[in-house]
């Protein structure tokens, strides 16, 4: 009996046991897969990066025709933000020039020069960060070809360039006048106020301020005949052709459309010492040799030089002054260069 007791036991226990190694096995649904040693883990895919914003602004700089440089280049690109279709290449030539003068043009406040100066950034700026709103084209159309008078010379296609050049090859359209011509306020020997006492309004500036400063050295400086419209130069060469004959007056006197004065940026100027006469003598008083080496730092040339008639192709004229911005100006006086020479270099 104690042995059959003894096998009963020894049997409940062995049962016991492989019930307790049973319930202690991992359940292999539940057990986490081996990991291979090839095994990489892919990380979660992120969002590409946004491109940087490329702010363009413009040129902290005053530029005009025949500037290069970064600059230059910077002031191109600025344009193209806006819609302008320049190549960037850092020359202030052409059509940056009449790429400004346009974008002039469309703002009231601005002079239309074609020269890039604060309040021309200014308004640039706001028009890039869309404050502003123009249209290229809009305020000077570009042209697509050159037209010529029935003399042969080129039609300037912009007559406000504060550079352009107006001469016997290249004259201003006949419907050209200047939208912002003053009176100065300088010294006329005569009292009335009639058109050839105008003169746009930042070459005005500039003669008052060489007039005060001659009045400070003492001479008596005095504005003759500024602007002048396209009509009243034809009158004016008409009457000189009869007179002295076509060619000949030529040598003096400027068909329609090929003065200087139509461009409202000259002033004829004279002194009590030649009768208030405009004639080569003036160069000799003490106003025509201050003028002379003064003028520049105003922004005037003495625009038909004494030895460069061949270029020019007009007598010299002491006492006829064209306002180019003192920039351009002061280099022509450095180097003796009319502005023929200074725009070809």
């Amino acid at each position: 009996m104690f042995k059959n007791s003894l096998t009963i036991a020894l049997a409940l226990v062995a049962i016991a046991f492989l019930v307790t190694a049973c319930n202690t096995e991992e359940d292999p649904e539940t057990k986490p897969p081996e990991k291979k040693e090839d095994d990489t883990t892919i990380p979660d895919s992120k969002e590409p990066e946004e491109k940087e914003e490329i702010i363009v602004e413009a040129p902290d700089s005053n530029l005009q025709k025949k500037d290069e440089g970064k600059s230059v280049q910077l002031l191109q690109e600025a344009l193209n933000e806006i819609g302008y279709s320049i190549t960037a290449d850092g020359v202030y030539e052409e059509t940056t020039t009449w790429a400004i003068t346009d974008f002039q043009l469309q703002y009231e406040e601005l002079q239309v020069t074609g020269v890039y100066n604060k309040k021309t950034r200014k308004a640039l700026d706001e028009t890039i960060s869309g404050n502003g709103d123009i249209e290229p084209g809009l305020g000077l159309p570009q042209a697509k070809e050159t037209s010529t008078t029935d003399e042969g010379a080129a039609i300037l296609n912009n007559p406000y360039d504060q550079l352009a050049l107006v001469n016997k090859e290249n004259a201003l359209p006949s419907d050209y006048i200047p939208s912002d011509l003053v009176y100065p306020n300088v010294r006329f020997p005569f009292p009335d106020e009639i058109p050839k006492r105008q003169m746009r309004q930042v070459a005005a500036d500039a003669l008052e301020r060489m007039f005060d400063a001659a009045d400070q050295d003492g001479l008596d400086l005095f504005a003759q005949s500024g602007y002048r419209s396209y009509n009243t130069q034809d009158s004016i060469f008409a009457s000189n052709a009869r007179q002295y004959g076509e060619e000949a007056a030529n040598n003096f006197s400027a068909r329609p459309g090929e003065s200087e004065h139509q461009t409202g940026l000259t002033m004829d100027i004279t002194s009590p010492d030649v009768n208030y006469e405009l004639i080569v003598e003036f160069g000799e008083t003490d106003e025509g040799k201050w003028v002379k080496e003064h003028a520049a730092e105003y922004g005037f040339i003495i625009r038909f030089l004494e030895g460069k008639e061949d270029i020019t192709q007009y007598q010299y004229e002491p006492w006829h002054l064209r306002f180019v911005g003192e920039k351009a100006a002061t280099e022509m006086a450095e180097k003796g260069i009319t502005l023929e020479e200074y725009l070809v270099n």
